[in-house]
Order: C-alpha cells, then sequence, then structure tokens
C-alpha cells in the first residue's frame, strides 16, 4: 500500500472507530507541486558537481539556479520558501565555490540557536565528505559559548568558515575583532538563516550588530555578499533589507517539489450535556498519535507548552506499551530543558528514522533537519499564521503525501478557528516588525561601536539620522568623548555585556536528581524556574514524573525526586501592575491618558493537581515564593464616566469594552510604533486609578519607547482601532479584532482545563470608541 493510500485509509478508520464523534469540521487538500528545475548560467566546478551527485542531486532547482546566479552578480540575496526545499544549498554552493577559486576566503554563518549552527555543520559536512576536494579547501568549526579556549584559538588563526549565532558575533566576536583581523580581511560572504526569527526587540538589535559587523569590515576592507532565507512571512524584502541595512533581492518562485497535503481541522467532542466542556485535547491527540505510530507512520505532535509535550509522550507511551510494547522507545518528547547532547541523540534519532514519534514544543519549529516527516499533529493554535504553516511544513516526504491534523482547544481562539476554517487556511502569514534606529537600542549598540571603533560622521550611513543626536546624548552622560571628528569610547565598562538581545533572561536553574546529586535532569531559564520546578509540583522529564523536593533560588539548582504519580500540575500565577511615577498626562476629549514608570509582578502562588487524562482538579497545593519584577514604561487610559454609564444603561460591559481595546491596541500597535506584538504587555485592572483601566506596557527591562510613543499618538492608533474593528468581517469578534493577545500566557501551563480567555464583544469596543473619538470630531 502506498504512503498516500496507507494515510487515506487511516482517517477512515479513524471515523469508523468507537471513538469518533464527528470531531472532523473541515478538510482542506493542498494539491501536489511538481519540481522545477533549472541551470545556473554560471557553470559549477566539478568537486562541487562531485558532492551534489553524492547527494543525490543531479538537477538545481529554479530558486537555488537564481540564487547562484544573482550571488555570482554580487547580488545580496533573501530566499523566501518552503520548508525542506533546499535552501542551504543556495548558500552552500556560492560559498565553497569561492573557496575553491580563493584559498584566503572566508564565510560567516549566523543561525538563531547553537543547535541549529550544529546541525548544519553535520550537513555542511555530509555535503564536503562527497568531494576530497572540499575536504581539502573546507576548514569549519562552530563559535559558540561551548567552543573551548584552545578551539577558539584555532578556528579564528586556521578556520576560513565559521558557524555562529548573534549572541557571539555581538559579545565575542565584534568587540575582539582585531583577533579576526585575517578572517574578516577576506570575508567573502555573511549567511542569516531563519530571518523570520528576527523580529521585535530580537530583530531590531540584531539589525544592529550587523551594523556593526557591517562597519568593522569596512575597516578590513572588505563588502561581503550577505545570503538570508526564511519562512514565508508578509514583508520579507522590507524584512531583509531593515536587517543588514542594504538592498535585498527576494527569492520566491519555489521549484521544490510538493506531494499532496490533506489539513485536517479536529475539534474535541462535547461531554456535558450542556455542551460546555470538551473531551482533552491532550486525549485526543494521544490517540492519534498511536494510531500514526501503531501504523508505522513517522510523526510529529507540535504542543503549546513543555508540560504538554510531556504529558502526550506519557499518554503514547502508556497505551503502547499494553497494545505495541515494542514501540514505546519509538517516541520521545523534545523541548527546551532538555541536556543538549540528550537534544543531540533525540535529532538523529529522528533524522535516522529510528523514532517514529516525537512531541515537541516549537523548539523543532525552527529548520533543525530531522528529515521529513509523514504526519504532524499541531495542538492548539500556535499564535501565527506563520508558525501553523511551519510546523505543518515539517510534514511531507517530496512527492508522498502527507497528513496534519490541528486539533483545537476549548478555549475561545481555537474554536473561533474551528468555526472558521478560512481564516486558518486561506490568511496571509504575518509582518515582521522591527526598528534598528529605536533611540533606546540605537544607544546601546553604538555604545558597542564606539568600544570597537571610534565613531566617525560617516557612521550616520550605517546607523540612520539619529546617530548624531543618539552619540550626542551618550556624550552628555560620560559614556563617550569626541576629539575632532572623531568620537571614543570614554569608560573602562564593556558595553556589550550592558546590551541583550534578547528579552530573554541569561540565568539558567539546574534541575538535579535529589537522590543522586551528580545526576543533571535538565535546565529551565530563571524567569520560569518558580512557574516549572515550585515546591512539591510534579516535573515530568521523558514521560517520567518527578515530585520537586526543593527549589534553592541562591544557588539556582532545584532538586527533583522521581516518584510515579497520577496526576500532574499546573502552577496558579497572580500578575499585578503598578505605577510607580507619572510622568505626563492629558485629557483627550472624554478620555484621561497617562505616560510613566511602572512595574509588573508576577508570582506563583499557588498549583493544582489535575489527574492525567481528565481535566477535572484533584487538589491544590500553597507555593511560598518571591515574586519576579519588570521594572519598565507604561502608558495607561480610561473613559471618562459619562461613557461609562452611557454603556452600562445601553446594557454593555464597560470592562469587556476596555478589554477589547487592550486587545485591539496590541495587534494595530506594531503599524504605528515599530514593534512586534510579542514587545508590548496589556491588562485591564483597577487598583492603580480606582476605576477600570486599560496598561499596556513595554515588555523589556527599562522600556523601549514604545509606549512613550504610542501616548503621543493616541488618536492615531484609537482611530487605527476603530477602523480595525469595524472594517473586520466577524459578526460579533475574533482573532483579528477584539480577541486574540493573551498577553504573557503562562508558559509551562496545559492550555487545557481553562485557560483561553472569552473573545470580547466586539460591539461594546466600537461603542466605546466612537463616543471618544466622535466626541473628538
Amino acid at each position: 500500500m502506498t504512503k498516500s493510500n496507507l494515510l487515506s485509509s487511516i482517517l477512515e478508520s479513524v471515523k469508523s472507530s468507537p471513538g469518533y464523534n464527528g470531531q472532523i469540521v473541515h478538510t482542506h487538500r493542498i494539491p501536489p507541486r511538481n519540481p522545477l528545475f533549472a541551470d545556473p548560467t554560471v557553470s559549477l566546478s566539478p568537486p562541487i558537481k562531485v558532492a551534489l551527485e553524492g547527494l543525490g542531486i543531479d538537477r538545481l532547482y529554479i530558486h537555488q539556479a537564481k540564487a547562484i546566479d544573482l550571488v555570482s552578480q554580487n547580488r545580496n540575496i533573501a530566499i523566501v520558501t518552503s520548508t525542506a526545499s533546499g535552501k542551504t544549498i543556495c548558500y552552500n554552493i556560492p560559498v565553497l565555490e569561492s573557496m575553491l577559486s580563493d584559498s584566503e576566503a572566508t564565510a560567516l554563518y549566523v543561525f538563531p540557536t547553537k543547535a541549529l549552527a550544529q546541525d548544519q555543520l553535520r550537513m555542511l559536512g555530509n555535503l564536503c565528505s562527497h568531494s576530497p576536494d572540499l575536504q581539502d579547501v573546507v576548514k569549519v568549526g562552530t563559535y559558540d559559548g561551548d567552543t573551548p579556549k584552545h578551539t577558539r584559538r584555532k578556528l579564528r588563526s586556521e578556520a576560513n568558515l565559521i558557524l555562529t549565532n548573534p549572541d557571539m558575533l555581538h559579545q565575542a566576536i565584534l568587540p575582539y575583532h582585531s583577533r579576526w583581523s585575517r578572517f574578516f580581511s577576506n570575508l567573502k560572504f555573511v549567511v542569516i538563516d531563519e530571518m523570520h526569527i528576527y523580529r521585535g526587540i530580537f530583530g531590531s538589535n540584531v539589525a544592529n550588530v550587523i551594523r556593526r559587523l557591517r562597519r568593522v569590515l569596512k575597516h578590513y576592507r572588505t563588502e561581503p555578499i550577505f545570503i538570508l532565507c526564511s519562512a514565508t512571512i508578509a514583508n520579507p524584502k522590507e524584512l531583509a533589507e531593515l536587517l543588514i541595512g542594504d538592498q535585498c533581492e527576494v527569492i520566491s518562485d519555489d521549484g521544490s517539489p510538493r506531494g499532496p497535503k490533506v489539513f485536517v481541522l479536529w475539534n474535541p467532542p462535547f461531554i456535558d450535556s450542556r455542551r460546555m466542556e470538551r473531551r482533552s485535547s491532550n486525549v485526543e491527540a494521544h490517540d492519534l498519535m498511536v494510531t500514526l505510530v501503531e501504523s508505522g507512520i513517522q510523526t510529529i505532535t507540535f504542543t503549546k507548552a513543555r508540560v504538554v509535550a510531556e504529558l502526550i509522550l506519557r499518554y503514547v507511551r502508556e497505551a503502547l506499551s499494553r497494545r505495541n510494547p515494542h514501540l514505546v522507545e519509538k517516541v520521545r518528547a523534545y523541548r527546551a530543558g532538555y541536556l543538549p547532547e540528550e537534544r543531540r541523540r533525540i535529532e538523529r534519532a529522528l533524522f535516522s528514522g529510528e523514532l517514529l514519534g516525537v512531541t515537541s514544543t516549537n523548539a523543532l519549529e525552527l529548520g533543525i533537519d530531522v528529515g521529513t516527516l509523514d504526519a504532524c499533529l499541531i495542538v492548539g493554535f500556535p499564535g501565527t499564521i506563520a508558525s501553523t504553516w511551519q510546523q505543518a511544513g515539517r510534514a511531507g516526504r517530496k512527492m508522498d503525501e502527507s497528513l496534519v491534523i490541528f486539533i483545537a482547544y476549548n478555549d475561545p481562539i481555537d474554536q473561533y478557528l474551528m468555526r472558521n476554517p478560512g481564516y486558518l487556511l486561506g490568511k496571509t502569514p504575518e509582518n515582521a516588525v522591527i526598528d534598528p534606529s529605536n533611540p533606546y537600542i540605537l544607544a546601546g549598540h553604538l555604545s558597542c561601536a564606539a568600544f570597537e571603533l571610534p565613531l566617525s560622521p560617516d557612521d550616520e550611513r550605517y546607523f540612520g539620522e539619529l546617530f548624531s543626536p543618539v552619540v550626542s546624548v551618550l556624550e552628555d552622560v560620560k559614556r563617550v568623548k569626541t576629539i575632532e571628528d572623531r568620537t571614543y569610547w570614554a569608560t573602562t565598562d564593556f558595553p556589550a555585556a550592558q546590551v541583550n538581545l534578547r528579552t530573554i533572561s541569561d540565568d539558567t536553574f539546574t534541575i538535579i536528581d535529589a537522590t543522586n546529586r551528580d545526576k543533571v535532569i535538565g535546565v529551565v531559564d530563571a524567569i520560569s524556574a518558580p512557574e516549572l520546578v515550585y515546591p512539591e509540583g510534579i516535573y515530568i522529564h521523558d514521560g517520567e514524573t518527578y515530585i520537586v523536593r526543593h527549589l534553592d533560588l541562591q544557588v539556582k539548582v532545584a532538586y527533583v525526586e522521581r516518584k510515579e504519580v497520577d496526576y500532574y500540575t499546573q502552577p496558579i500565577l497572580e500578575s499585578s501592575i503598578s505605577v510607580i511615577k507619572e510622568k505626563q498626562s492629558k485629557i483627550w476629549n472624554e478620555l484621561r491618558a497617562f505616560y510613566g514608570e511602572a512595574t509588573v509582578t508576577w508570582k506563583t502562588t499557588a498549583f493544582k493537581k489535575i489527574q492525567f487524562y481528565r481535566l477535572d482538579s484533584i487538589g491544590y497545593g500553597t507555593v511560598d515564593l518571591p515574586s519576579q519584577h519588570l521594572e519598565t514604561a507604561s502608558m495607561w487610559i480610561y473613559p471618562e464616566e459619562g461613557i461609562v454609564n452611557d454603556l452600562r444603561r445601553e446594557g454593555r460591559n464597560p470592562v469587556e469594552g476596555l478589554v477589547g481595546l487592550k486587545n485591539v491596541l496590541i495587534n494595530i500597535l506594531p503599524l504605528h510604533v515599530m514593534c512586534d506584538r510579542q514587545d508590548v504587555g496589556g491588562i485591564v485592572e483597577t487598583s492603580n486609578t480606582g476605576r477600570s483601566t486599560v496598561f499596556l506596557y513595554d515588555r523589556f527591562r527599562g522600556g523601549l519607547g514604545f509606549c512613550e510613543k504610542a501616548y503621543a499618538l493616541i488618536p492615531t492608533i484609537l482611530a487605527a482601532a476603530l477602523r480595525v474593528i469595524e472594517e473586520c468581517p466577524c459578526e460579533g469578534g475574533c482573532p483579528s479584532c477584539v480577541g486574540l493577545p493573551m498577553l504573557r500566557p503562562p508558559q509551562h501551563q496545559d492550555p487545557g482545563p481553562g485557560y483561553g480567555y472569552p473573545i470580547p464583544d466586539k460591539f461594546t469596543t466600537i461603542m466605546l470608541l466612537r463616543r471618544i473619538l466622535g466626541s473628538a470630531e
């Protein structure tokens, strides 16, 4: 039986099984796509042809040929094609050709994670292994936080191809560029993979790191070609050019073949007469995964939280142990928190076909090569259309049919998608937004640039029109000093240490087996530790349950003990915002608006025990842990009492209108203040003002100017908010208008036991905005 027939027969058998109760609410069939080949106009050298033949490649796809041709014309390019379309060939061939023709040529590959760099090192080694000439020429290595010091020295002096990440480029390479003079003087290519990851604060920081790189390279009289690769986003050319600060040509004509794909929307059935509660989405996913694995279908199950990946793994293994014990070790979980060597073993086992199934967080959404799989289960909406298709793209072997099943949670957003499949399947992926000229971000990177080389007026070409004003501010606070037309770093500080490219914590907690203190089980970042390894909670690793005996906040260690239990735990979080200092205020018609400093506070106060396979709580426990704080910038608004009373007289709930307003403001802010939706948080609360108030805040310590700019643009953003809601074709509210943002959702909770928030009534928000804006008119 062919793979296509097998998947179809599995779906039919699922429909006829006793547990099926109409869960399939929509089936979308994506037709196959035949390969489109082309030959580049430039000839490939014999060693490259031999290496490609060794990989079974005798012709190139059209996007690969076009990439080679454009690079040969010294053009910067961004390749935006589907998962597993051979994007690595697009940059490896030009890079290797340059090294064959010029023994001094070097290249720098930048990946967002260490794991991706290691994966690409393996793939590059595989390509070169088929050609003795390439093996002689290419001297390659990864340069990251795990690279030993003696290896770093060897790579700097001998390597011609370095694989690294933006953080190392920022803190360990550019500040010490003189050690890299040989490498930088001969740099021909810079490759930036997974370009779509560089959005929001992270992307804005990385764009400035690239500008600093180009500036240092000018010092060494080199101007490399940039090659970027990306998953599908709405604005690839804009993002690529903002990232590198230069023109870039997009290649989006995908010549790779694609087999037919069946995309199924699966809604768990109601389990009560009131039609309020649905069967656990995790249980539905485990049933489907067991069926697929038992049929020999290699399957990946994507989840929204670490605990869900572990729960589904446990459920699948328990089912297989009863029915097919020999398959128990053929499934694993994959997520952040596993030790690096454990993750590499899982990647290799998945790639080789040794594993038949893996449950994963979005850690496998990135381009780590684990081979192409047959089926993909997506448990809960990942949050963006782009992520949904990135995950779905993990299934599909060349021209074989593949299966994707999106399993909904019983929360408002997922249920909206079940009722409106066209929103999920037909909507364009989101824009990726960055703002390299954000003065808060720019100030940090100009400090780093001054440390690397004295600044000059010519550097405005890299850093834009705010270059001179920001340098003046740095001079006022004695960070730099200008002598004639050169500006020098003027302190003994190391500025790169004060600029964190990412918003997550660098600190990690180690998770140790309390019965064997030499055994490290995993790691967790410092911000997440109180939500994942709180005392008496259950920590699940590789499907096995551990009880947390002690969380040492000083030493940053969690001690856990293996214990078999029939439940898992969910942290109960409390969060709040407190105004620290009001800096500005204004009354705009019937709206009061404020801007100032605020502290966002959250803590784990308790946990509840949830029985496996069920959504019911079977008990609670208390947790005594200190709060975590984010000191940041905030904007807050509330309508005058007259508007609130009018809404009540109309039978409307004013708080619902404010929640809808908060959600839509976060959705549209990226269009006005150049941030990503994940860069801004929000809450509706009463404790600071004595009345229901919408608070927006920068999700970055100290603030990055997003809410400050939003405060200045209140009339504009409120008008845009009303326009978005009124033009939305939905009936009562949807993720595109008043529904989506669940800001700072619990990162380690199972969404199943009711963590979705209702979509507010759009008409209450419309009435609120019309009243505010109408009075302005």
